[in-house]
């Protein structure tokens, strides 16, 4: 069934994780450039990141969602991770984005990004989907809003501003997505 989640794009191939990907997930996230900002600066163990992939398969069975690794096409080399994935208790999953360093300001994460959006409208059926980042993190606000997403809330979560982004069906279907990153 897995197969069947897997999504392409231009340059892109988005895979579900697998169990066997429990060493390349760990390593995207404890990459200082990638943990700074969406593991809070924390290191996770690889049995927390285990439990994130069974909870992911899990996902993927029941909702069709999870986390997807993303690979270039043309080398089939994982340069990061997509997901849908459950924070601060919303009602559906938020849209997550991570990138390796060197794989930064080629446009990937937007092109991830806007994939999963289409994904989440077109073959989910949700009317809306919502980001949030750390408000430093000025390359994640940057990638929401070319695909469409606008700035709806500032929350402060344990003591860090957090932007919280949104975009509607019917916004991004009669808005064209930038892909210049």
């Amino acid at each position: 069934m897995l197969k069947n989640l897997v999504l392409k794009t231009d340059r892109l191939v988005l895979k579900p994780t697998l169990e066997s990907d429990l060493s390349t997930l760990h390593s995207i996230f404890i990459n200082p450039y990638v943990k700074k900002y969406l593991c809070d600066d924390n290191i996770w163990s690889l049995p927390q990141v285990e439990e994130m992939i069974v909870e992911s398969q899990k996902l993927f069975e029941e909702k069709k969602f999870g986390i997807w690794l993303i690979n270039t096409k043309d080398d089939q080399e994982i340069i990061g991770l997509v997901a849908l994935w459950y924070f601060f208790d919303e009602e559906q999953p938020q849209l997550v984005y991570a990138l390796l360093p060197e794989a930064t300001k080629k446009g990937y994460a937007t092109e991830a990004a806007a994939k999963i959006v289409k994904y989440s409208f077109d073959e989910l059926g949700y009317k809306y989907l919502i980001a949030s980042c750390d408000k430093p993190n000025l390359e994640s606000k940057n990638v929401a809003e070319r695909i469409g997403m606008r700035e709806v809330e500032e929350k402060s979560v344990d003591d860090k501003p957090i932007l919280f982004f949104k975009v509607d069906n019917c916004t991004v279907n009669a808005r064209p997505i930038i892909l210049v990153e």
